[in-house]
């Protein structure tokens, strides 16, 4: 099969979230296993690093048309990893500090995905499978069809949409489509684009897509709802036929606490003795009391509402009343950045916080704790508490999404489960499962056999895979 993975980022070229880590591991690991013809197509955001850009070849240009503008593409490439890369150069879109929040969002986007499908016959590969991501190429599958079926080298591409998160949908007003795309208004008027008052290129998408996947089974269904469906639950209802949730993977190769060189301390789940060595080195970095006894509770996140960090502040007071240290990475909402300052300066022995984004002190907290602790208010998938159970940290989490399908709850009766969970989104029910989890912290022998059924578990993208591989397969 030819496959073309599309999307906004993708590690280890730049990233923000949990859409570059999977747009850099299924492709690379699909690459590794199989003889697919791979490709990825990105942006050639020019913050990208040094050795990744002196590694890049030159393959072709032309100019897209948007709206009435006529832009200039280039088309640029790296081989890496079994997997072709095409990174679509144009200066006046992607030269920028940031990868968004840019006032021209839709005119980006609009040339980025135009691009992509007009680059397709130029560079002489015409994928089976077009794999789309987020808004930002959703509307790829409607263009195909509506703006390029007279192609008819694109009539046979098959197109899969991957929902990374339903909260950002691409919304934009009805004169767009003259505007960037050179259609007719005619799309908009019968609702074929329009939700409410807006072009939505996540609708769009979600329409003319032949699969649609979300990232976790949990949340495929939750997005069927009105609590979480943000507007788009009835569209996604009509289309459940096409619609299916797969758990996402984690890099086994960078997370992997034998071989991580960002520890003092290497271990595995047979040798565990390393792993109190990070502990205390973490605690040594964050001016806290060096003491193999103290639980340490941990986040690594953005700082977000949607990340529940509302509950943890409102019972942050509580926590340090018991025997407990905490520890915070993480930027985000200026109220959370300050909260956790404060809380660092106030009980400098309990609580230590880097407002800050280190992916080295990420890895050495992953190790370091006992705990990590992840309420999120909804999570897609969620890739930390998977990260921290490889690293033997036991993740305590909102069941919700694909914190729901990752982590079992333990299980006080049969010792069964990978970590701590609570239904309802509140501090206090979240504080019981803190509870629950010191009071197992304080029988070692129970402790340990819990974390090492957390680290037995199979979180791979080498499975998580081949379930997008079946999905390519029934198009095909």
């Amino acid at each position: 099969m030819k496959l073309l993975f599309a999307g906004s980022e993708c590690a280890p070229f730049f990233k923000t979230g949990g859409l570059g880590d999977v747009m850099g591991a299924l492709p690379k690991t699909i690459a590794k296993t199989t003889d697919n013809d791979v490709r990825v197509v990105l942006p050639f955001f020019t913050g990208m690093a040094e050795e990744y850009k002196s590694q890049l070849s030159f393959v072709t240009s032309f100019y897209v048309k948007v709206g009435w503008r006529d832009q200039y593409c280039g088309v640029l490439k790296l081989e890496m990893d079994n997997v072709t890369y095409y990174f679509i150069d144009n200066l006046y879109y992607f030269d920028r500090p940031g990868l968004y929040g840019y006032y021209d969002e839709g005119e980006r986007w609009a040339f980025f995905q135009q691009a992509i499908i007009e680059m397709l016959e130029k560079i002489g590969f015409i994928p089976d499978i077009l794999h789309v991501n987020d808004y930002h190429t959703a509307f790829i599958p409607f263009l195909l069809k509506e703006k390029y079926g007279w192609i008819n080298a694109y009539q046979n591409i098959k197109t899969v949409l991957t929902i990374h998160n339903l909260q950002f949908q691409g919304e934009y007003g009805r004169e767009v489509l003259g505007e960037l795309f050179n259609l007719d208004a005619s799309y908009y008027d019968d609702g074929t684009v329009r939700f409410d008052t807006a072009v939505n290129f996540m609708k769009t998408g979600i329409l003319y897509a032949d699969k649609v996947n979300t990232v976790s089974p949990t949340y495929a269904s939750e997005i069927q709802t009105e609590a979480f469906g943000q507007g788009l639950d009835e569209i996604l209802r009509m289309h459940n036929w096409k619609l299916r949730g797969i758990l996402n993977g984690i890099d086994y190769e960078r997370n992997n606490p034998a071989t991580d060189k960002n520890l003092v301390a290497n271990y595995s789940a047979k040798k565990l003795k390393g792993k109190v060595k990070d502990k205390l080195a973490l605690q040594k970095e964050f001016g806290l009391p060096q003491r193999k006894d103290v639980p340490v509770i941990a986040m690594v996140s953005r700082l977000t509402a949607q990340k529940g960090f509302q509950l943890v502040v409102s019972e942050m007071q509580n926590l340090v009343q018991f025997d407990v240290q905490v520890i915070v990475l993480g930027t985000g909402d200026a109220n959370f950045e300050h909260d956790f300052r404060y809380f660092a300066d106030t009980y400098p022995d309990k609580v230590g916080a880097a407002i800050t984004f280190d992916v080295g002190l990420a890895q050495r907290i992953y190790a370091g704790a006992d705990m990590f602790l992840m309420p999120s208010a909804f999570e897609p998938c969620g890739l930390s508490q998977m990260i921290s159970m490889r690293y033997g940290t036991l993740p305590i989490v909102h069941q919700i999404g694909g914190l729901q399908d990752s982590v079992q709850p333990f299980n006080p009766v049969t010792g069964e489960g990978t970590g701590f969970g609570f239904h309802d989104f509140s501090g206090f029910y979240m504080m019981q499962e803190i509870q629950e989890a010191l009071r197992l912290y304080a029988e070692p022998v129970a402790w340990t056999k819990v974390v090492k059924q957390a680290m037995s578990q199979d979180f791979s993208w080498e499975t998580a895979s081949q379930e997008y591989l079946n999905m390519y397969n029934e198009l095909v």
